[in-house]
């Protein structure tokens, strides 16, 4: 099938081909793509071409290359609405996922002026750090800790945080009600214990989310570091244009 003549690069024409078979479902994730040389034939284009289209489905995540087996469709990202404030099970249960969690760590502390400040806790309060790995459809996808003041944490402590989001817990068990969150996300290399906790070779890059979350009355409820695996999950979100 020869390409059309449009405007653009022959090589980003056949890409946007492709990838609209993988929308349509014609290679459904984890199918094998054709071979470079059957897809130059089905485009009537060069090996280099086909390379320069496979090469940019691959920085963009679509496809996989396995070496000596050939170009996957990757498997879809899970994602979550970053302009929706959910915990990680009540954005993931309904696209269909099973999460799970494991608690790693559970202590007080007595927190360091700019945590302090954070929770807006007094001089002598300390807060509770949770850690615990998120694990969606039997695969380890983030690692978070999150801080809370004592007060509200001792209401937790015989909570199952193996099973259940930490937003859901504090409504159910305190008159506390949830508001709104700031939120930060940049990318950052895996520090040695995220890579340990995620099963991440050393380099790896994870996607950052810093969560600061406040209650109806403006008051500060916790704050949490949140590192999620940058290959298997992304935040999305509309944006209008104002007018």
């Amino acid at each position: 099938m020869p390409m059309q003549d449009h405007a653009g690069p022959l090589y980003r024409r056949v890409k946007d081909q492709l990838r609209a078979r993988m929308l349509d479902g014609t290679y459904a994730p984890h199918a094998q793509l054709p071979t470079e040389r059957a897809l130059c034939d089905m485009f009537e284009v060069s090996r280099i071409t086909v390379r320069q289209a496979l090469d940019e489905l691959r920085q963009e995540g679509a496809v996989e290359k396995v070496r000596g087996r050939g170009t996957f469709v990757a498997a879809p990202r899970a994602y979550q609405n970053i302009a929706a404030l959910q915990g990680f099970s009540e954005a993931m249960t309904p696209l269909g996922h099973q999460v799970t969690n494991r608690l790693e760590g559970f202590r007080y502390l007595d927190p360091d002026t700019a945590l302090r400040g954070r929770l807006g806790l007094e001089d002598n309060a300390r807060a509770a750090e949770i850690k615990r790995i998120r694990i969606l459809d039997g695969a380890r996808l983030s690692f978070e800790t999150t801080y809370i003041g004592e007060a509200l944490a001792q209401k937790l402590t015989s909570a199952d945080l193996a099973t259940q989001d930490i937003f859901k817990l504090i409504e159910e068990r305190s008159a506390v009600r949830i508001d709104h969150a700031n939120v930060a996300v940049d990318a950052m290399l895996a520090d040695e214990e995220t890579r340990t906790a995620l099963g991440l070779a050393p380099c790896s890059p994870v996607l950052r989310v810093e969560r600061h979350v406040f209650d109806t009355q403006a008051r500060p409820v916790l704050f949490e570091l949140l590192h999620f695996r940058s290959d298997a999950f992304q935040y999305r979100m509309r944006i209008d244009r104002e007018r």
